[in-house]
């Protein structure tokens, strides 16, 4: 279980530093329906993770070696794979970086419904190109580890966890301390925005090279 947690923890942190789902929160928690809001999109983006990265861990369970801890070549071929493609995003990321327009359905935040904010939410997470490669790795990660199905409960758990903490942590911490956050996530909320393409080609590239340097290992 140790090894395993330790190669999810990077990835974990590639889901949970992107920029977007953070200024997302903190547009919820700012917006005009802000509680409903923000406690939507905050069941979307954690069952969002959460369901991308079971079911790739059920399929990839059948990518094991003939040892029980032992990965196949299949496996480390697709690690390798799901590497490249997070390293094309990082180079496509690095490219877009001086682009800070606000997307359209950033503008729309006042008007979303609790249940349009947790589509919002499990869109972000699960669907995105960018998380769902990290979420894909992931899973391939705890399904090729050959762990026992409390172990691999227990792995999904601790990386969905670890992936949503910046997301939960803004809309737990304003419900909180709202006076005090309101001014600092604003200001956090604008220095992201300005550099989300920066930013996720940084997160991208470490990710990417950390994917395909286990999927070579792996070999």
């Amino acid at each position: 279980m140790g090894p395993v947690i330790g190669d999810l923890l990077p990835l974990a942190v590639g889901v949970a530093i992107s920029p977007i789902p953070i200024v997302a929160a903190i547009l919820m928690i700012l917006s005009k329906n802000a509680g409903g809001a923000a406690k939507g999109f905050a069941v979307g983006w954690v069952g969002g993770i959460l369901v991308v990265t079971a079911v790739v861990t059920l399929l990839a369970g059948s990518l094991g070696g003939s040892g029980e801890k032992e990965p196949s070549a299949v496996a480390s071929w697709l690690k390798i794979v799901l590497g490249v493609l997070l390293l094309v995003l990082a180079a496509e990321q690095w490219h877009a970086r001086s682009d800070t327009s606000v997307p359209a359905w950033m503008q729309a935040i006042d008007s979303l419904t609790v249940v349009k904010a947790a589509g919002l939410g499990a869109l972000l997470s699960g669907v995105n190109p960018k998380n769902l490669l990290l979420c894909l790795s992931a899973g391939v990660v705890i399904g090729s580890a050959r762990l026992s199905a409390g172990g691999d409960i227990v792995a999904i758990v601790v990386f969905t966890l670890l992936a949503s903490v910046t997301v939960l942590a803004v809309i737990i911490g304003y419900a909180l301390a709202a006076d005090k956050l309101g001014p600092t996530l604003d200001s956090a909320r604008q220095w992201l925005q300005a550099n989300n393409h920066a930013v996720m080609a940084i997160v991208l590239l470490v990710m990417g090279a950390v994917v395909v340097g286990k999927g070579i290992g792996g070999l």
